[in-house]
């Protein structure tokens, strides 16, 4: 099933949104907040005025006494005085209720709701509430009058509302004052952030135009100092990696120049060979043994090139990470039996007594995880650098042993050869390179592909003399440890 390719993401697109939509988001609140505290402003003058209406009309309320001492009734002076007073306002309705000792109207209006609230302790003591009169949203002042209440009376009640025009009005100047100047700075604040993170990451623009401008072999590092402290942890990373490439391609060059030289001997050889057959041929002279000898030397050049080859593509098989990734269940007492096995003929062809020490084949405690055409690859070049450098009469043996302990799976291989010095025992698992002092007709790549394919399945790898006191030589043994989880 096709996966859809992830959209690419814009660094400035995403700062920007993050850095805007707190902006936006914010904006909305801070009106709501505005509107808020200019209700609250705008009713504060307005409060204290109708509180003082309240306060006057208390001071017009008067007690007539009964007889027996008892406030008999309550009245209001100067009721129509008081009535025009409170009329007088050209905005807003206003309407007043004075309440007897029983809670009869004693003047006002009727509509005005009695408050639900306990009567207060102070005749001094205004409160406010928000209620509805006629339909209409209004806002009312009221006092008890609760001096000289005696036991079984009421205290009187005096109230005066208002609706809520002027209210409004001053809360909307107080908005338009405050919100109005952001629907200006809003739009300059979104282009004063945008025009500051453009130039914020104008030093990326510039990291890239510089990197653009590099020729295709130029694998020098970028220079540092000249990136944002921010990009710098990055322009690191990049200059760690152009110089494992620059080591890897240098590496590569190497390589190839070696092959070409390693394979240029063989078909030099394979040429001339075939030059001097020709020449033979040219000149009538028909020696059978001097073309055998000319067809052997061609025979063993193409050999040679052939196994050159051959261990090219097999360390490139070894390098390859997506092959050794495929791993699976490797039976390795059976792998080194068969390569045992094929190895026989030549073995006999050179004298060398080559053996199997171990499990038998399908041993399930011998069986690592792996791939098995690289490790079957690791066992034959083992095997055949022990016969190459094996004298003709010696021994190599090849060893399968379990660890006990379950941890690793050992694979050893012995020879009685001439051995290798402590100094080259690292030396010779570079490409193309011999031990010196012998006459081995070899590439030098099987090591290389020995290690490289332990590498692979991470395992160590020992070299050490196999017999330091043998009058022969002390021979050499190769010793594979293989995890085995």
């Amino acid at each position: 099933m096709a996966t859809t390719p992830r959209e690419q993401r814009s660094l400035f697109g995403e700062i920007l949104d993050w850095m805007l939509a707190p902006l936006l988001l914010l904006w909305p609140m801070s009106v709501a907040l505005t509107w808020l505290v200019a209700q609250g402003i705008a009713s504060r003058p307005y409060d204290r005025e109708l509180g003082e209406m309240v306060r006057t009309v208390a001071h017009r309320v008067v007690a007539e006494q009964a007889v027996s001492g008892r406030r008999a009734a309550v009245r209001l002076r100067s009721a129509n005085a008081v009535a025009e007073i409170l009329r007088s306002d050209d905005t807003d309705q206003l309407y007043y209720q004075v309440l007897g000792l029983r809670g009869e109207l004693i003047s006002g209006d009727r509509e005005l709701p009695v408050p639900e609230d306990e009567r207060a302790t102070s005749s001094s003591d205004v409160r406010f509430r928000d209620d509805t009169v006629r339909g209409e949203q209004v806002r009312v002042a009221y006092l008890w009058l609760a001096d000289d209440v005696r036991p079984g009376e009421s205290a009187p009640l005096v109230q005066v509302a208002e609706t809520l025009d002027k209210r409004s009005r001053l809360a909307t100047e107080i908005i338009k004052g405050v919100i109005l100047p952001q629907f200006v700075i809003l739009p300059l604040a979104v282009l004063l952030v945008w025009l500051a993170l453009a130039r914020g990451i104008a030093p990326l623009n510039e990291l890239q135009h510089r990197i653009r401008q590099r020729e295709s072999h130029d694998l020098s590092p970028i220079e540092e100092h000249s990136a944002p402290e921010e990009v710098a942890p990055l322009v690191r990373a990049i200059n760690d990696l152009l110089g494992r490439l620059d080591q890897s391609m240098s590496a590569q060059k190497h390589f190839l120049a070696d092959a070409a030289h390693q394979l240029k001997t063989p078909l030099a050889g394979l040429r001339t060979q075939a030059e001097l057959a020709q020449r033979e041929i040219d000149a009538g002279r028909q020696d059978p043994q001097a073309l055998k000898r000319s067809l052997q030397h061609i025979a063993r050049s193409s050999q040679r090139a052939a196994h050159m080859v051959n261990q090219l593509l097999a360390l490139a098989r070894a390098e390859d990470k997506e092959q050794a990734s495929r791993r699976q269940e490797v039976p390795l007492a059976r792998l080194a039996t068969e390569t045992v096995r094929d190895f026989v003929p030549r073995a006999m062809e050179k004298r060398i007594d080559l053996g199997y020490e171990g499990p038998e084949r399908e041993d399930p405690a011998v069986h690592l995880v792996g791939q098995p055409v690289l490790v079957r690859e690791l066992i034959r070049n083992l095997v055949d650098n022990a016969l190459q450098y094996t004298p003709a009469g010696g021994t190599v043996t090849v060893r399968v042993m379990p660890d006990p302990f379950g941890q690793v799976m050992v694979l050893q291989v012995e020879d009685s050869g001439p051995g290798i010095p402590e100094a080259e025992r690292e030396l010779v698992f570079q490409p193309f390179y011999r031990a010196l002092g012998t006459n081995v007709d070899g590439s030098g790549l099987g090591l290389a592909i020995v290690r490289e394919i332990a590498q692979q399945h991470g395992a160590e790898i020992l070299v050490e003399d196999a017999q330091p006191r043998a009058a022969g030589g002390p021979g050499t043994r190769f010793t594979v440890r293989f995890p085995t989880a």
